[in-house]
């Protein structure tokens, strides 16, 4: 069972954003939760607002508290982000010119899933094969 979590429009630049979700990519959610508290980075506090959304998500979607998902032990399957919208703007620049100033902002998507299957996909796995 998957559960996904975005943000859209993230004021920050995708390549900053890439270089810390490459590091939270495939652990498990805990892992990645202590990775991102202990990142000094700005991208850590969007990412780890996002891990922790999409882990209830995952616990809303299957009908359980987020304290009884430890359990399941979710990982993170998918991480990526691209690049959104940029603000275009212009400073001034000596002898009359102007040079653009390009604010760029990221669409992130964080997919978990559980490891340890549940009992609902026990219980149909065998109604199958049996």
């Amino acid at each position: 069972m998957e559960a996904v979590a975005r943000i859209s429009s993230c004021p920050m630049s995708a390549q900053k954003m890439r270089l810390v979700i490459d590091n939270i990519r495939g652990k498990d959610v805990d892992v990645a939760l202590n990775i991102l508290r202990n990142t000094k980075r700005e991208a850590a506090i969007w990412l780890e607002k996002l891990v922790m959304s999409a882990a209830a998500n995952w616990a809303d979607r299957n009908g359980m508290s987020v304290t009884s998902i430890e359990e399941y032990d979710l990982y993170i399957k998918t991480a990526y982000a691209d690049g959104a919208t940029m603000l275009k703007r212009f400073q001034p620049a000596p002898h009359g010119r102007a040079h653009r100033i390009r604010k760029r902002t990221t669409h992130v998507t964080i997919i978990v899933s559980n490891r340890v299957p549940l009992k609902e996909e026990v219980e149909a796995d065998e109604e199958t094969a049996g």
